[in-house]
């Protein structure tokens, strides 16, 4: 089975190609462009590369929220375009678990992945791997980082973290934490379409995908906009 992996929740753009249990092609760029700009080149790019035609592809994996509301919706509209035109399945895969993939060999550690998702909030989760495969801990969702250093002092252990949150948080980090952490090389601790892929593979042997008319981004939150019409609304009926 061949399937392309999208990902486009957060900085990152990524996109890859994997055969089975083979990464066949990945490419992947952290930088200041639009994912409209960036990622269906990527997507020519690879598949030309490849000498791959896209009707060869079984299924399209994304990484299916939260993060980037923008950046979501541009991986929505563009797998479910593919998932349409080729008439196959899609194969949405969280997007905190998938970025904890990139860590599938660390097992002395829980894995906790930490997504900038301002308001002094991360998307973030709790994992562990065992013999490479994934254990849900504590499933993604919106937390503080005051909340989440509580929780990971609460189960104790060794943590390593990763993403693009780490960053913006570190200095909070050290002061909060009381556990012993570590935090993920540069080249794992981003979003990653290969690691999306690896989970979407597992997925899709269970038979865990959706049609493209299906499919929508899962954004754990409001938008901006939403939450700014929500508190004018709540405004008029308290006068």
């Amino acid at each position: 089975m061949k399937i392309l992996a999208l990902d486009s929740s957060g900085l990152v753009a990524s996109a890859a190609v994997l055969n089975e249990d083979t990464l066949l092609a990945e490419y992947t760029v952290n930088h200041k462009k639009t994912h409209s700009q960036t990622l269906l080149p990527m997507i020519d790019e690879i598949l030309r590369m490849l000498g791959m035609d896209p009707s060869e592809l079984d299924a399209v994996a994304l990484a299916g929220g939260p993060g980037s509301f923008t950046g979501l919706r541009i991986g929505s509209a563009t797998a479910k375009g593919l998932g349409l035109a080729l008439d196959i399945p899609l194969v949405p895969v969280p997007t905190v678990d998938a970025l904890a993939c990139n860590l599938c060999e660390v097992e002395d550690s829980l894995v906790v992945p930490m997504m900038d998702a301002r308001r002094e909030q991360v998307y973030t989760g709790v994992y562990r791997f065992d013999g490479g495969k994934l254990r849900v801990i504590r499933e993604q969702r919106p937390e503080t980082v005051t909340e989440l250093a509580e929780i990971l002092n609460n189960m104790g252990g060794n943590v390593i973290f990763l993403g693009d949150g780490v960053p913006v948080y570190r200095e909070r980090l050290a002061e909060l934490l009381k556990v012993p952490y570590r935090i993920a090389p540069p080249h794992l601790n981003r979003q990653r379409a290969g690691a999306v892929g690896w989970l979407a593979m597992q997925y899709l042997k269970e038979g865990r995908t959706v049609s493209a008319d299906e499919h929508a981004p899962e954004y754990l939150r409001l938008s901006q906009a939403e939450r700014e019409r929500k508190e004018r609304e709540n405004g008029r009926q308290e006068r």
